[in-house]
């Protein structure tokens, strides 16, 4: 195992930005970027990985492999909610510790954006189908935590589930419908028309993930400040519960593909905590959840945990397995 990835993650550009926000925050800084430039930035980089994974889509013939991997997907997404709702039911209340166990059973588009980035710089590129794979974990974890809420919860403060809805919601939200809205162009595209934007979806990449994560280390730094008023618990299993997802399934996903970047992007999706989605889905069917637990957890612990640690952790393991 090549351990000197751990240490030249740390050195990486990006990451060095998005660790400058959260030293800025601690520094008192008037430094932060234009709620109107972050949100274009985040929607050019979900539009570049899509697009860019339909274009490889469209050079992939639908396998049996394909079919596994969209399986196992889902299943993570369904497992990791299921088991992580009854570790936190121990300390936390029913509703916190269903949203939670939702956001953790789901998705981060960005940490998946964050990921092709890494990948790239090992000079390798995820296979389309992975981003229709990422889209698809999004809404059954929601639905997990939902019904484990409903179940549990004597007071029945949980407003009335509907599946129809959830499942409408988790694909109609933005990100989602715009990293599926771009793989499927790209897919459409011919070659010749992708290279007509390919400086602004290939060259430009990079530079606006830098800025992208200064912005989230921004964020993540002011999140921190009043979580951990919540004790240790919060922060341990923020820290601990994605990163051992994230090595099982870097092992187990050998069951469905010998790809090392499938397997990767697997370990990623599964070690990932959604601050985007379930928030949205948690403040609709759940209010008496507190976001100011589950939001922080995700995106001030378990985000830069992937980003620093995480990757090149994966990397290594589904090299080495």
């Amino acid at each position: 195992m090549n351990f000197n990835l751990l240490i030249e993650n740390l050195s990486n550009p990006a990451l060095l930005f998005f660790v400058l926000g959260i030293l800025a925050v601690y520094l008192k800084s008037d430094l932060e970027i234009p709620p109107n430039s972050s949100k274009f930035i985040s929607l050019y980089l979900l539009f570049s990985i899509g697009f860019k994974g339909g274009q490889e889509l469209s050079h992939e013939a639908f396998t049996n492999e394909i079919v596994w991997s969209m399986l196992l997907g889902i299943g993570i997404s369904l497992l990791i909610p299921l088991y992580t709702f009854f570790i936190l039911k121990r300390k936390l209340n029913i509703y916190d510790s269903g949203a939670i166990a939702a956001a953790f059973g789901s998705v981060s588009a960005v940490t998946f954006v964050t990921a092709s980035s890494y990948l790239e710089s090992q000079q390798l590129n995820i296979h389309g189908y992975m981003v229709a794979i990422m889209a698809l974990m999004e809404s059954p974890a929601i639905i997990i935590g939902l019904v484990l809420i409903s179940l549990f919860d004597g007071e029945s403060m949980v407003k009335s589930i509907k599946i129809s809805d959830v499942l409408k919601h988790s694909l109609t939200n933005g990100s989602v419908l715009l990293i599926l809205g771009s793989l499927v162009i790209g897919f459409l595209a011919n070659a010749k028309q992708a290279d007509g934007i390919k400086p602004f979806t290939n060259d430009l990449f990079k530079g606006f993930l830098a800025i992208f994560l200064l912005d989230m280390g921004i964020i993540s730094g002011r999140k921190l400040k009043s979580f951990f008023s919540f004790g240790m618990f919060p922060f341990a299993f923020a820290l601990f519960i994605p990163l051992i997802n994230g090595c099982v399934f870097a092992i187990l996903s050998s069951a469905v593909t010998s790809d090392v970047t499938n397997r990767f992007i697997f370990a990623v999706l599964a070690a990932s905590a959604s601050y985007i989605a379930v928030p949205a889905a948690m403040k609709i069917t759940v209010p008496k959840a507190n976001p100011g637990l589950y939001l922080p957890m995700a995106l001030a612990v378990t985000f830069p945990m992937n980003i620093t640690v995480g990757l090149p952790l994966y990397f290594l393991i589904v090299n080495w397995f």
